[in-house]
């Protein structure tokens, strides 16, 4: 089972989308902040689920349309973890 980290701007990241979520009066925000970790946690037994990115990085599509989401993410097979480097709408303007 791979170990998960999150780089430390994923917290700006869950911030400004937890901003937007209260902008636009989503109802629960935090609910849908806990639904992405919980879908970030898959990567824990397949590390390799997500899209090829650039280079050695990789992208986890999480949801679809407003519930949209994306992570990117590396894998490092040789201490068996995944780090977690971004987390965007997947309608965001610049997504990773």
């Amino acid at each position: 089972m791979a170990h998960i980290e999150l780089a430390a701007e994923v917290g700006d990241d869950f911030d400004r989308i937890l901003d937007h979520l209260v902008q636009y009066q989503i109802e629960n925000p935090a609910l849908r902040i806990r639904e992405i970790i919980e879908a970030i946690s898959v990567l824990e037994y397949n590390p390799m689920i997500g899209r090829p990115s650039n280079t050695d990085k990789r992208e986890l599509v999480i949801g679809q349309r407003s519930h949209g989401y994306i992570a990117l993410y590396r894998y490092v097979a040789e201490v068996d973890t995944v780090f977690i480097l971004a987390v965007r709408g997947q309608k965001e303007a610049g997504s990773v």
